[in-house]
């Protein structure tokens, strides 16, 4: 077993697992590669528990523990996922979204764990990247849009 010189570590309630295994299923690259149950009693669970589950989301890896409901995920840390095209982004959206998390603002969302992710087309990526006007005008179309709209951020663009 080779252990990546950088995770990210989610602390999770109970459901690491089951939030892993969505992410495996949901994201290209990503999958379970192992799941680690606690040899004794915890103060927030019992031994053979699931305590840790390893695996990669969108390439990025991760480890889940089951620590408990001590500690909640807030909008500080997010997954940003790039996508090609409105197919794609609806398809991530509505994953999240329709699989019992919440829509926000600007592209942003937040899964049924608590979890924020940047649903982020390409287009508008490279629409802020190019400054001046093109990128206002993406911008402000942007502020007006919960899921982003690819059609409406190409046609700010040009204006």
């Amino acid at each position: 077993m080779t252990v990546a010189k950088n995770t990210i570590c989610l602390w999770y309630d109970k459901d690491a697992e089951t939030a892993a295994r969505f992410y495996a299923e949901t994201f290209p690259d990503s999958s379970v590669s192992a799941i680690h149950r606690a040899p004794s009693d915890y103060p927030s669970g019992k031994a053979g528990d699931v305590l840790t589950v390893e695996f990669t989301v969108a390439g990025i890896p991760c480890l889940g523990l089951n620590g408990g409901p001590a500690f909640k995920h807030n909008e500080a840390f997010s997954f940003q996922i790039a996508t090609d095209d409105q197919q794609e982004t609806d398809r991530y959206w509505n994953a999240i979204v329709g699989n019992g998390g919440q829509e926000s603002a600007c592209g942003w969302c937040k899964d049924k764990w608590g979890i924020s992710w940047q649903i982020t087309p390409r287009v508008l990526t490279e629409a802020l990247a190019a400054g001046g006007a093109e990128a206002k005008r993406a911008f402000d179309a942007m502020m007006h849009m919960k899921k982003i709209d690819v059609a409406a951020i190409k046609a700010a663009r040009g204006g």
